[in-house]
């Protein structure tokens, strides 16, 4: 793994180009001193603002190749999806995902794959993600100065859940709540199905930026003030005072911990209601069973989802990435959430998945052998 700080991103969009591609080349040189590996090609987070959600509908009749039965056969299904991505976008916008959340056979409702059923009329309700064109090239461009190749892009919120969310609590209905520097993106999955994409433009760099205003510290310092003292839940700031190196060659300052509480919580209880506004406009069949999970940077501050479970009315909890082998202890952390399901979504995407939980063994699914062993060569020395 490697890791550095994020200097050409506001909001989740690239505003400097050149600040981007070195933060990038820079984590991805770490990773590999680390791994003993070169990296060509990279799977990429893309968030911000820009993101948006929508829920579509498509119907197409069953043609099947065998046209007295009407089985449902894989060009039906593609049929069916293609016909629900036909939705108005914009010029500037593109569909960045299609998720498909269930089919309908004859009326028959909740089936989740119709392959090889039987039935004369399909429809398939799905979750469309569609993103800014210039702020994914943006991204796109940045990774490939920086020397490597875009394998593709996934939704971060996506590509968090895939990582902390168990299937139980998909099914139930939950809403993946993923604080960022600059963004707060929500996800929510009902019937384990993504429903709906949001994202927020506030996020963990405007908690830093009031510590740095009210106590007039520098913006490195709040944020180093933040991750050891900052706490949302009242009365959980406890201990000595901090003391804060002074500017311009004046002397250390003493700032009481509740202070630095005083300042964190109220911007933390704006965060959450404004994703309690956004989810309460949501018309979901059913409540959300299975709460809200936080995850990102801004999931670690103290008491953040005791303040979660009182804004919502929910069972909060963090969400960590699952143990998957390697440094467990390393990237065990919010922090990390997203880039492990990068990860993930790469296995499955590009046909590989892991064998379970822990184990480090891969298979790959439908390819023949002498395929595979191309495949290999053609990584390995072409």
């Amino acid at each position: 793994m490697g890791t550095c700080a994020s200097t050409g991103l506001r909001k989740g969009v690239v505003v400097n180009i050149e600040a981007t591609l070195r933060s990038a080349a820079q984590a991805i040189e770490a990773a590999e001193m680390m791994s003993g590996r070169e990296v060509h090609s990279v799977w990429t987070g893309i968030g911000g603002s820009h993101i948006d959600g929508i829920n579509s509908r498509g119907v197409v009749a069953v043609t099947g190749k065998n046209r007295e039965t009407r089985e449902i056969d894989g060009e039906d299904i593609e049929r069916v999806l293609e016909a629900a991505r036909a939705v108005v976008i914009p010029m500037d916008r593109q569909v960045l995902e299609l998720i498909p959340q269930t089919y309908i056979v004859d009326d028959q409702k909740g089936i989740r794959d119709p392959l090889d059923m039987i039935g004369v009329r399909l429809e398939a309700e799905v979750h469309i993600i569609t993103c800014s064109v210039t702020s994914s090239q943006n991204l796109v461009k940045c990774v490939n100065r920086a020397g490597f190749r875009v394998d593709g892009l996934v939704l971060q919120s996506l590509a968090a859940g895939r990582a902390v969310l168990t299937e139980e609590e998909k099914e139930l209905g939950v809403a993946l709540v993923d604080l960022g520097g600059g963004t707060t993106d929500v996800l929510v999955y009902s019937e384990g199905a993504p429903y709906s994409t949001t994202t927020i433009p506030v996020g963990g760099s405007q908690v830093t930026s009031d510590i740095s205003i009210m106590k007039s510290i520098s913006f490195e310092t709040a944020e180093k003030i933040k991750l050891e003292a900052g706490s949302c839940w009242e009365g959980a700031s406890l201990g000595d005072d901090i003391i804060v190196p002074g500017v311009g060659g004046r002397p250390p300052l003493p700032i009481p911990r509740y202070q630095i509480e005083e300042i964190v919580r109220p911007r933390m209880e704006e965060i959450f209601s404004m994703v309690k506004e956004k989810l309460e406009k949501l018309s979901l069949s059913r409540p959300l069973g299975g709460g809200v999970v936080l995850t990102g940077g801004g999931s670690l501050l103290l008491g953040s989802t005791e303040l979660a479970s009182r804004i919502f009315r929910l069972p909060a909890r963090v969400g960590n990435p699952l143990p998957l082998g390697g440094l467990v202890e390393e990237y065990r952390s919010p922090e990390y959430s997203t880039a492990v399901g990068l990860v993930l979504e790469a296995f499955d995407r590009e046909g590989k998945v892991p064998e379970k939980t822990g184990d480090t063994r891969m298979r790959e699914k439908g390819k023949p052998l002498f395929e595979r062993f191309t495949d290999w060569l053609r990584k390995e020395f072409f």
